[in-house]
């Protein structure tokens, strides 16, 4: 009889294991096909960069392909989706922005749900925006910006890439701290707001570092302030709008990578091992820095789930108070 149940305990302990065996086993052999960086907008954007620099590093490690796979539209939303409902195997990725917490909050209805349709990887980094103005500007700082705003209501101008993204929503915010008020003007793009704000067509821009300080440093916009808690190693010269009455005030954009819900968690792990072997290297993370502007951090998943659930609910409340909508 003892005999017996010793059998009988070996061959349950042997189906336990079993049952855990194949998710292990996908994660040894992960990745055993290619794989698909889904970037949610069009080629060259920051996020595009990124997964095809970290796409190269991983092939060349792994010996597999990783395929980007640009999907615009709807503020990141379009390619989010086609993420949401994806296989949850291992195989498709989703490299997200500032807008993935922005969007639950602008949108009234979104395809896919932002907090349960997908498994958070790694916040992979954070950088601040900068606001600038023309180099031959009166504004010297913010100081002088919200004096003049005050004494005249509206007749300051600022830029950002449409309404509801992060520049726009983080100016909303500043405008009820400072209690000032400035004129909103939307943009398709980085390229003809940064010519406006050098030409004067508008008082101020705001975008990321890595978009203004090519402008600031070559002195055709001078940069006003970065929405850092400390200054950008890109613009170490510009002040952060801490030190310019805005105690404690951080505005930031950020990337994030993103599997569909129910990937197995062995294999998130291994691939979350692989970012990180490959992000700290110091070429990459020197590349990172110096062309995106990046703090990088390489967070473990749960960081990012509570990082975005943070993000979401301090831009929902912007947006709800100033009743804006997505163009």
């Amino acid at each position: 009889m003892t005999g017996y149940w010793a059998h009988r305990v070996l061959a349950i302990v042997a189906l336990g294991w079993l049952a855990f065996a194949p998710p292990v086993a996908q994660a040894a052999d992960w990745p055993a096909r290619p794989v698909r960086f889904v970037v949610p907008f069009p080629p060259g954007g920051s996020n595009d960069q990124l997964a095809r620099l970290l796409g190269a590093r991983l092939a060349e490690i792994t010996g597999q392909t990783f395929v980007v796979d640009n999907r615009q539209g709807a503020s990141g939303a379009i390619g989010t989706a086609l993420v949401a409902k994806a296989p949850a195997d291992g195989y498709t990725y989703l490299f997200a922005f500032d807008t993935h917490a922005i969007n639950p909050g602008l949108y009234r209805k979104l395809p896919y749900d932002t907090f349960k349709d997908f498994t958070p990887v790694m916040l992979i980094g954070t950088a601040p925006q900068c606001i600038a103005t023309q180099a031959s500007s009166r504004y010297k700082s913010m100081g002088d910006v919200i004096r003049a705003s005050k004494a005249k209501p509206n007749s300051v101008s600022y830029g950002s890439t449409g309404n509801g993204t992060l520049g726009h929503l983080m100016l909303m915010l500043l405008q009820k701290d400072g209690g000032f008020k400035a004129v909103h003007v939307p943009y398709k793009g980085f390229g003809p707001m940064s010519l406006d704000a050098m030409g004067g067509q508008i008082d101020l821009a705001i975008a990321t570092v890595a978009v203004l300080s090519p402008y600031v440093s070559s002195g055709k916009l001078r940069g006003l302030a970065v929405s850092s808690p400390a200054r950008s190693s890109a613009m170490p010269d510009v002040p952060t709008l801490s030190e310019q009455g805005f105690p404690g005030f951080s505005g930031l954009s950020w990337w994030g990578v993103f599997a569909p819900s129910g990937t197995p968690k062995p294999v998130i792990t291994r691939f979350h091992a692989e970012l990180t072997k490959i992000i700290n290297a110091p070429e990459l993370r020197k590349r990172l820095t110096e062309q995106l502007g990046m703090t990088v951090l390489t967070s473990s998943p749960e960081a990012l789930q509570k990082f975005v659930v943070g993000e979401a609910a301090r831009w929902a409340r912007v947006i709800d108070e100033n009743q804006i909508r997505a163009d």
